[in-house]
């Protein structure tokens, strides 16, 4: 936890799901953290009072990922209250499902939006104004490789953002920052769960051959692995953490 001490990471898309379970761990390891939210503004404070509550320090910052300037203003926002930033968690995004024959324009607009423009304002501002040492985890999806029928929009927003990571990693020579991704199989959150049906959960949940949805702490381990002093030599790549599904 002391190796830690003084750090500050954003995480985006944090009031809830995996986003808030993230913030929590990153609290509870000993970095500051910064609660990014776009609408939700109760569920982020109370993620911010509970690391503050476990002897963490965190502050809300209310930014739509979409927005370029907003992004900015997150960042100045983190930057005058702690000094600096050390860690950005690209974890906001929209998962809307349809056939590619059926997907509106609509659809298509909005995902590309959040998940792609969102996860590139980001990570664009987090590669000027990273403190030397940092590290960057982004978010993808293992349906990149399972390839589900109806999410092909949506795994297509998260194809390209695991190719600017590879490429983000080799842009930041010399700064000693890290630029991985973390690619979740079904994980029981509101936004996988919403919609379907008990026995297409069931389904979905035997895919892996662990045999159970992934849960957010699952998931915040793999994060909080990478942006700790274990997760140092890993650089440049995609961890799919979906029990064995893909």
């Amino acid at each position: 936890m002391t190796s830690e001490t003084n750090k500050v990471a954003i995480v985006t898309g944090a009031s809830r799901g995996i986003g808030a379970a993230v913030a929590e761990r990153l609290g509870r390891a000993g970095f500051t953290v910064v609660v990014n939210y776009s609408g939700d503004a109760k569920s982020a404070e109370a993620v911010a009072r509970d690391i503050e509550s476990k002897g963490g320090r965190a502050l809300t910052a209310k930014a739509d990922v979409g927005d370029p300037r907003a992004v900015r203003g997150m960042f100045d926002a983190a930057e005058t209250a702690f000094g600096g930033v050390d860690v950005l968690i690209n974890n906001a995004g929209i998962m809307k499902l349809a056939k590619i024959a059926d997907s509106d324009d609509a659809l298509f607009d909005q995902q590309v939006a959040v998940n792609l423009k969102g996860s590139f304002n980001t990570m664009r501002e987090a590669a000027k104004r990273l403190r030397n040492g940092g590290r960057i985890v982004n978010f993808s999806t293992s349906v990149v490789g399972i390839k589900l029928e109806a999410y092909g929009i949506y795994a297509a927003t998260k194809a390209a953002v695991e190719t600017m990571t590879a490429i983000l990693s080799k842009e930041l020579r010399g700064r000693n920052i890290t630029v991985n991704a973390v690619a979740p199989g079904p994980v029981a959150t509101e936004l996988f769960l919403n919609g379907k049906s008990p026995e297409l959960i069931e389904r979905m949940s035997k895919m892996n051959p662990l045999e159970r949805l992934g849960t957010p702490e699952d998931i915040a381990s793999a994060v909080a692995f990478l942006v700790g002093p274990d997760g140092g030599w890993i650089n440049g790549q995609v961890l799919r953490a979906n029990g064995g599904m893909v």
